[in-house]
Parts: C-alpha cells; sequence; structure tokens
C-alpha cells in the first residue's frame, strides 16, 4: 500500500514539475512577443535617390516632408496644402473660413514620426463668445415666515374643502452673462493614403477642441511622444508661456507652473518622459516630466536639448553662440537620474542654427539654409547646402532643396550624404 502512495506522490510531483515547466515556456514566449508589440519599431529610414518637382507658386513656407517621403506639407498665404511627390499634384488644402482676428486657419502642423499622417491645428471665431445662463435667486425669508408661529399646521385639523389652494409662487431668477473663449481651437489629423493610389482621398478628420488654448496664441513647438500618444505644445500669447499636454481620446492639461517659460522640449520614444528647458525667476534648468512628478536633468544655464531618439537624451553646451560639447544619457526604467557622458567636443556655430535633428543612425545634425554640420562617434564633418532655403528630413536622412524660379518653386529631394 505504501508503495503505490509513493508511486502515486512521483508520478503527480512529476506532472506538476512539467506543467510549470510549460507554463514558465509560455509566459515567456507570450512575454517576447508582446515586448515586440509594444517596444518602438526602430525601422530603416526610407531614402530617396533623386527626386525633383516644380511647384506652382512662390510663397511655400515651413516645409515638411511625412516619414514615407512621398508627401509635402507646407503653407501658402495661409492656407495649409499637402503636395503628393508621386502623382505631383496638391492633394488637400485648408484655408481660413473668415476675415476675423481670430479667424487664422492652420496655425500650426507637424507629420507623425512613425506614419503619413500629419496633426494640424485649425483657429477660428467662437461665434457665440457671450452667452446667457438663467440663474435662481435666493429669497431672503420674511419675518412671517422666519418666526414660525403662523406656519404651524395643527395635525388634526380638518382640511376645508371650499378653502383655495396656497399659492406656488415662481422663484425669482436672474440673467448672467458668460464671456466664452473669443477663438475656437481644434486638432485635426489628416490621413494620407499610399501615394500612388490616385481613387482613395485623404481623411482629413477633426478631433477635438481646445478650449483652454488662449485667443491669438502660437504655438512655438510641439513634439509627440509616440509611447504614450501624447501631444506636448509649447504657446506663447502675448508674452505669457503655457506648456500644454494633449490626449487626443482623454483631456487636456496645463503642465507649467506660474511665471515659468519653456523654450525647448523633447519627448521620449521609449517611457513618454517630457524633456523641457524650463526658465522661472534667475533660474534656468532642463527638467524632465512625467504627468505632474519633476526631476532636475540640468541646472546649467548654457545646456540646451538637441533631441531624443530610441531612449537616449541628446544635451548641448553653447559657449559664445558655439555648440562646443555634446553629452548623452540612456534612459533606464530602474534609475530616475539619468547618467551623461560626453560624445563630442569641438566649436560649431549654433545661434544661426535653423534646426537640430537626431538621425536614424545616430548623428546629430545642426544646420542652416547654407551649411550642415554633422557629428557622429566624436567627430564632425561639414556639408554645403545648395538652393535659396534647405530643410532636412526628420531622420537625418534626406535634404529637401528649395529654389524660386519664375511663379514656380522647384523642389529637389537628394541624400544628405
Amino acid at each position: 500500500m505504501k508503495r503505490k502512495t509513493r508511486a502515486l506522490l512521483r508520478t503527480i510531483t512529476s506532472w506538476i514539475m512539467v506543467s510549470l515547466m510549460l507554463q514558465f515556456a509560455f509566459y515567456y514566449f507570450l512575454n517576447y512577443k508582446v515586448e515586440g508589440i509594444m517596444a518602438p519599431v526602430n525601422a530603416q529610414p526610407i531614402v530617396v535617390k533623386s527626386l525633383e518637382t516644380e511647384i506652382p507658386g512662390t510663397n511655400l513656407e515651413n516645409l515638411q516632408l511625412s516619414y514615407g517621403k512621398d508627401y509635402l506639407a507646407y503653407q501658402e498665404n495661409g492656407v495649409l496644402k499637402v503636395y503628393n511627390l508621386q502623382q505631383e499634384k496638391v492633394v488637400f488644402e485648408k484655408s481660413p473660413q473668415g476675415e476675423s482676428e481670430y479667424d487664422m486657419g492652420p496655425i500650426y502642423y507637424q507629420w507623425l514620426p512613425d506614419r503619413d499622417t500629419l496633426v494640424y491645428f485649425y483657429a477660428r471665431r467662437n461665434p457665440n463668445p457671450t452667452t446667457t445662463v438663467v440663474v435662481p435667486v435666493e429669497e431672503e425669508p420674511t419675518e412671517q415666515g422666519s418666526s414660525g408661529s403662523n406656519n404651524t399646521a395643527d395635525p388634526d385639523a380638518v382640511e376645508d374643502p371650499n378653502q383655495a389652494p396656497p399659492v406656488k409662487k415662481t422663484p425669482k431668477t436672474r440673467t448672467e452673462v458668460r464671456y466664452n473663449n473669443p477663438q475656437i481651437t481644434e486638432v485635426y489629423t489628416l490621413e494620407l493614403p499610399p501615394s500612388d493610389e490616385e481613387e482613395t482621398a485623404p481623411d482629413d478628420r477633426y478631433n477635438r477642441s481646445i478650449d483652454s488654448f488662449p485667443a491669438g496664441g502660437q504655438i512655438k513647438q510641439m513634439v509627440v511622444s509616440t509611447f504614450t500618444n501624447l501631444l506636448y505644445l509649447a504657446i506663447e500669447n502675448n508674452g505669457k508661456f503655457q506648456l500644454m499636454e494633449i490626449d487626443i481620446m482623454k483631456n487636456v492639461r496645463t503642465l507649467n507652473q506660474a511665471g515659468e517659460v519653456i523654450t525647448q522640449m523633447a519627448a521620449s520614444d521609449k517611457f513618454g518622459t517630457l524633456y523641457a528647458k524650463s526658465t522661472s525667476g534667475k533660474s534656468e534648468r532642463i527638467i524632465g516630466l512625467q504627468g505632474w512628478n519633476r526631476e532636475v536633468v540640468s541646472d546649467d544655464a548654457d545646456d540646451v536639448i538637441l533631441g531624443n531618439r530610441e531612449g537616449m537624451l541628446y544635451l548641448g553646451n553653447i559657449k559664445d553662440g558655439k555648440l562646443v560639447n555634446i553629452r548623452s544619457g540612456e534612459e533606464n526604467s530602474e534609475e530616475k537620474s539619468l547618467k551623461f557622458k560626453t560624445v563630442w567636443e569641438g566649436s560649431i556655430p549654433y545661434d544661426d542654427a535653423k534646426d537640430v535633428i537626431i538621425g536614424a543612425n545616430g548623428e546629430i545634425i545642426v544646420y542652416n539654409d547654407l551649411t550642415a554640420y554633422i557629428i557622429k562617434e566624436g567627430s564632425d564633418k561639414e556639408v554645403k547646402l545648395d538652393g535659396e532655403e534647405n530643410y532636412i528630413s526628420s531622420d537625418g536622412v534626406e535634404v529637401i532643396q528649395v529654389t524660386r524660379v519664375g511663379m514656380s518653386t522647384k523642389v529637389k529631394l537628394h541624400p544628405l550624404q
């Protein structure tokens, strides 16, 4: 009997061990798949070897190349336009609706970093800048009503059927004026189809209105966290600054403190942290924000944010208008503070920089309309740019060369290196 019991126990124990091993193997496989889905996709950059097109008009401004490098967004005389580079035609236009000072139309636009989708903000006059509401007025009790003796009814009294019913008093009310925001600011996403599809129109999708957006405010910078799908706006209005966080599907929050000015931003694509250059009074520093939580990243007033890519934050140090030092800090979920190391030292012009790009191949590109300075693996090189104006794609691979000829604008795409 004891032998049978022992054999049964050994069998049960063996099956339990096998079951646990299978469960661990399954959970490991499932976790591996989930990480593959949730982690940002580090796709290889798309390279356009050579492309030239001629766009009607000479007042093209703020040219931006889409993720797939097949659409070009720009503004012409206040009208937002999207140009299909493959079909060589404008496929979308959005213009102001009226002539009021608040009918500004498209006030800002930017391509998402991982798809052919354009986010843009549209401002128009509020047709109901003032509204009225009726509110009740509380009446003060009279002496008779407040004494209580005349209002006490005898519970045993018999109701007289001939007595008229008590007259109900209509409550007093008053009308109040509500002053609303004179400007309505709306967020749209424009989803573009594959550039070779002629039958499919762009999907212009209204997302939400931002009631707290200041009338006449200017968006100085927008960054997108692909990890959290949050938008961050640095807004300036009559010398006042506002840092706004937008969840397209949920709410809008203001994150800056009273009197705080935000001049630079970068969003982590790994953990969703927002890094910002903050100035408050005499204090000037770089901070990291996770919701309402704040951490000081650098308290050196000469440090600037160059960008963030693949979980790496890049800071530059500026002396006398020159970029002289670059440090990088790798984000880690287990440590709150970033540990920086110097990746480059030298001297390149920075004050007249048009933009700074953190390239897909780990290079740091500082450029203006004439020259691009490319920093990689501790060394730097200078690349001369042709054309009247030059833009570099967000992955640092492509140059958009702009030259105005007659009544049109020639646009040429070619690799930076």
